[in-house]
């Protein structure tokens, strides 16, 4: 597998904002932190403006796209509103994901398959836009086949059941879920899909989930963001960017990516 690509990392900028908004006003900045990240070496940043706008704001998207030099991918929920903010902004891709007011943080994947006839007429206007769309699924066939039937451009396969199951030490579980994002991604990568991961990935499982040879982006956030308390924002991004890479060149044998 010589020469396989350097996997992106997309930093999710959203709980900065969650910071920020613990006590109003505009301290600590996502839009900083971005700028930070691009210095860091980040490929692309991403924030999700929830229908609650719990952290990120609309200006905060807004200034993302005015003020970072990178690509940017808008997280949303498949929302006429939320399309007609894409349609403003512009961004480089938007990730659909299902979205729960209750939750603290996104549950699960995108039902595309069963969701298809309210998804269809949005990710058509996004895509006439210029917009690429990406959908947040779990890694099940139908699911993914589902995604190429939309038009979708990219999935970002759903990593959280397996980080979850690895942090608390259940190795069956863990085994499984590894097994079925594998599956996923070829299946994906099979129908002509552009392959992203996230969800609660730490340095341990970027490296791991990195040596899959499908994969092009991991999107990394609330790590980082919590590690960045501790060791710094350029830190924290500079060490996942050399787990990602060793986990690259495990999957190309050795060689350099």
């Amino acid at each position: 597998m010589a020469g396989i690509k350097p996997v992106r990392l997309g930093v999710n900028v959203d709980h900065v904002a969650t910071v920020r908004n613990a006590r109003g006003g505009i301290h600590p900045d996502p839009v900083r932190a971005a700028a930070l990240a691009r210095a860091a070496g980040a490929d692309g940043i991403t924030a999700h403006l929830r229908e609650d706008r719990r952290h990120i704001r609309d200006a905060d998207m807004a200034r993302l796209k005015a003020e970072v030099d990178l690509p940017l991918n808008f997280e949303m929920a498949a929302t006429d509103e939320m399309v007609a903010i894409a349609e403003t902004i512009r961004p480089n891709a938007c990730c659909l994901v299902p979205e729960r007011r209750e939750e603290r943080t996104t549950e699960g994947g995108l039902d595309a398959a069963g969701q298809a006839g309210e998804l269809a007429p949005r990710i058509a206007r996004l895509k006439a836009a210029g917009i690429r769309v990406s959908l947040f699924i779990a890694a099940e066939e139908r699911q993914i086949a589902a995604a190429r039937a939309l038009g979708a451009d990219i999935v970002e396969l759903h990593t959280g059941a397996w980080c979850d199951a690895v942090a608390e030490g259940r190795q069956g579980a863990a085994d499984a879920e590894f097994a079925r994002l594998q599956a996923g991604a070829r299946q994906a990568a099979g129908l002509g899909l552009e392959v992203h991961a996230g969800h609660g990935l730490d340095f341990e499982t970027a490296a791991q989930i990195a040596a899959f040879p499908e994969i092009v982006e991991l999107n990394i956030g609330h790590f980082l963001v919590g590690e960045a308390i501790f060791i710094g924002l350029e830190a924290a991004i500079d060490t996942m960017r050399a787990a990602i890479a060793a986990g690259r060149k495990a999957a190309s044998g050795g060689a350099a990516a």
